[in-house]
């Protein structure tokens, strides 16, 4: 507990010192706004001279002061996200950023006893900033000094010791995570030795240990990732990990990577695909802002689709259904069934050549089932469905055979088509009988249960029909709904629109409004929302918890890269989807005929070996022969088994086991549960604090704490048919502490151990 005080001091320190830096750059940025505004006055008075020099001077001087302080004010917070720590380089040459140009470390940069001076400091961020003297506050993250922290790694570190990611909102700096790029090293940085927090702090005791064994597994550990990052980008990359491993990380390090090596080719932008929004939050902290022109986008699963936010799950049984390949030939059916409901006319009248034209249902059930047998997305076929009722009016009219003349017959037909589609009624009757359909309005229809069973015939079985309607009534949108939703938005298509006239703007009377006026010109970071809201296809795509994508997840997510290079990042033995055959083909198909190359991380610095072997056992019921990865620490700590007995109180247990966990660890504290528990749990824990949070086993991927506490492992084995590995997952998310708690369910033995830990 007290190397634990210790390190959260040296974290709120750090943090402190970062935020330090932060004001001063901060103080600067507004003195540069002054100076802009100052030189914008300046220039304005300079007009009142009246000179052609003078009002020429005036307009240059407004030109660029105007930019410079349009780019101040909306380039003012949020920018500064990296800092780099580096060795004394070859020589002493600054460039015109004010730092040091050497890439390689000085000769005598390292000492013969392995330690070393830290010679420079930058911080990078959106935008260069140099203080009065003209030394560098801030790094533009485009500059080549920049470069260090995109391309260093652990195996060709440069002049690079500590790279420092910076997580801030507007002025306030929220936390701070470090990668060392050399372990073994021990630096000094003002005469003190380097600090380092995070997973780098790890990296920095291996390192450092008396073991040469341990060095040694921090050398593969460094080795492996380094041939993942800098992997190259065509084709796809296959990067399997167990727990621990370090894959989400990687994947980042490989998003920066690629995007500094080649800007222009992921002009197109990067997307990052995670599976839950908890996770999104964490990648969002571990990958540095590069997009402040919108080339990276973090969605989760259920935020994939413009419009739709999903962080509900659905019940084992209806998910499995739902992300069912089977699902296809449904919602193929329910697109082409929605243009029928209990308000669609069966009746067309129009008056033409002074004659009443009908077209009955029979024959209007004829054009429908004629316009339906193309493949066209079903809004696409509206202007089919209007020629062929066009078509047959003109057959009842009888004017078909009036003119042998060609052209006489075909300006009959001209003005018959205009007169009629022209009429209330029928354009009436087109709205109401081929109505242009939304993707939420066929769900909606689904959720009736008599339809959908019409729709799912000889594909879903009663019960299944019953559980997704009922599922689709509820309100809000599911994970899997979300997915359902993208299938239908390609199978229904998007009816063109009219181009929006452009409002009428007094101000573009006025000459020479771009060079006097450039506030008014986008702005990057409106750029980069404009792309982003733009963009539906994608230059590159990372996965990340690859194994729990379902087969029309995959297709969800391969429409977004269909002409990309991919990350696919994931560990099977980790999967939650109950047919793994049947989402790799659906994931094949997403990748077409791409060439694949794939690595594997083996060395779990997460878990401490006593954790990393209790969740052996349930890997080897979940997947047998499948290898866990290797533990590199051990903290003597065992995991702690408690067996809720006959008479106690669950929600008592799970409450003071959890406040045990947090008296023992300084950081956060994951409760897991099995899903359908997830809304109760949060009660037990309410009043504890934001150190803790109750999470449903689905939720827990991808994420760790200083302590978790499991419940009932029997009821999360149990929930669905990839329970096992949903688990094994739940015991391995700590870093230091781990508590099981049994109910009868689970059988524990005397000492509380559950049936599927024991021996």
């Amino acid at each position: 507990m007290a190397a634990q005080e210790a390190v959260d001091t040296v974290r709120d320190r750090e943090i402190g010192i970062e935020q330090e830096h932060l004001d001063q750059v901060y103080r600067r940025l507004e003195e540069k706004i002054h100076e802009a505004e100052f030189l914008m006055n300046d220039a304005a008075r300079k007009g009142h001279v009246g000179t052609p020099g003078a009002l020429a001077e005036r307009d240059a001087q407004v030109f660029r002061a105007g930019i410079h302080l349009n780019r101040l004010n909306n380039e003012f917070e949020d920018f500064l996200f990296g800092r780099i720590d580096l060795l004394y380089g070859k020589d002493g040459v600054k460039g015109p950023d004010g730092a040091y140009t050497s890439v390689e470390p000085a000769d005598d940069a390292i000492r013969p006893d392995n330690t070393a001076d830290i010679g420079e400091t930058l911080h990078i961020g959106r935008i260069g900033v140099l203080d009065a003297d003209y030394s560098p506050l801030v790094i533009d993250w485009r500059a080549p000094a920049a470069a260090p922290f995109y391309r260093s790694t652990p195996v060709e570190p440069g002049r690079v010791v500590r790279r420092r990611v910076i997580r801030s909102k507007g002025r306030r700096v929220l936390g701070v995570e470090d990668d060392l790029m050399r372990p073994e090293l021990k630096a000094t940085l003002g005469g003190a030795d380097l600090p380092v927090i995070g997973d780098g702090a790890l990296m920095a005791a291996l390192g450092q240990a008396r073991s040469h064994s341990m060095r040694d597994i921090v050398a593969s550990i460094q080795a492996e990732q380094d041939l993942v990052i800098r992997a190259p980008a065509a084709s796809v990359t296959y990067v399997e990990g167990g727990p621990g491993t370090g894959k989400t990380a990687v994947a980042l390090h490989r998003a920066a990577y690629l995007l500094y090596q080649d800007r222009r080719r992921y002009a197109g932008g990067i997307l990052i695909v995670s599976p839950t929004p908890l996770l999104v939050s964490y990648t969002e902290g571990v990958l540095p802002s590069l997009g402040e022109e919108g080339q990276v986008a973090i969605r989760a699963l259920g935020n994939l689709v413009d419009g739709a936010e999903a962080d509900a799950y659905d019940e084992p049984a209806v998910s499995r259904v739902k992300g069912s390949s089977r699902m296809l030939a449904v919602l193929r059916k329910a697109a082409r069934g929605a243009l029928e409901g209990p308000d669609t006319p069966k009746l067309l009248r129009v008056v033409a050549f002074g004659r009443r034209l009908e077209l009955e249902e029979a024959e209007l059930r004829r054009i429908r089932q004629n316009v339906l047998s193309g493949t066209a997305p079903v809004n696409l076929l509206r202007p089919r469905a209007r020629r062929l009722l066009l078509d047959a009016l003109y057959a009842r009219s009888g004017a078909a055979g009036r003119h042998s003349d060609p052209e006489l017959a075909a300006e009959l037909r001209s003005s018959f088509d205009e007169d009629v589609s022209t009429e209330d009624s029928f354009t009436g009757f087109l709205d109401a009988w081929w109505p242009e359909l939304a993707p939420r309005q066929v769900l909606d229809a689904m959720a009736d249960e008599k339809r959908l069973g019409r729709w799912a015939r000889r594909v879903l079985n009663p019960g299944e029909v019953r559980r997704v309607a009922r599922s689709l009534r509820r309100p809000g949108l599911s994970v899997h709904d979300v997915a359902l939703l993208d299938e239908l938005h390609t199978l229904l298509g998007a009816p063109a629109r009219p181009k929006r006239k452009r409002e009428y703007d007094p101000l573009d009377q006025l000459t020479g409004l771009e060079e006097l006026m450039p506030v008014r010109e986008e702005t990057q970071r409106e750029r980069a929302e404009r792309l982003a809201a733009e963009r539906t296809e994608y230059a590159h795509v990372i996965v990340d918890e690859a194994q729990d994508l379902t087969p029309l997840q995959w297709r969800m997510v391969g429409r977004r890269g269909r002409h990309a290079t991919w990350t696919i990042v994931g560990d099977p033995a980790q999967s939650s989807w109950s047919d793994p055959d049947e989402a790799a083909a659906a994931r094949d198909e997403a990748l077409g005929s791409r060439p694949r190359r794939r690595f594997e991380l083996t060395v779990n610095y997460r878990n401490p070996a006593e954790i990393a072997e209790l969740a052996a056992k349930v890997l080897a019921l979940a997947m047998p022969g499948k290898e866990a990865p290797r533990a590199v620490r051990s903290t003597g700590v065992e995991p702690r088994f408690v067996a809720v007995g006959k008479g106690d109180d669950l929600a008592g247990t799970v409450r003071s086991e959890a406040e045990r966990l947090l008296a023992g660890v300084e950081g956060t504290v994951g409760v897991v549960v099995a899903m359908d528990r997830r809304a109760e749990a949060a009660r037990w824990l309410d009043g504890l604090g934001d150190r803790v949070v109750a999470l449903g086993s689905l939720e827990a991927k991808g994420l760790e704490y200083d302590a978790t506490l499991v419940v009932s492992p029997a009821e999360i084995a149990d929930e669905s048919p990839a329970g096992l590995r949903v688990l094994y997952v739940a015991l391995t998310r700590s870093t230091q502490a781990l508590t099981v708690l049994s109910g009868a369910r689970d059988l524990p033995d005397e000492a509380g151990v559950p049936d599927l830990l024991r021996d």
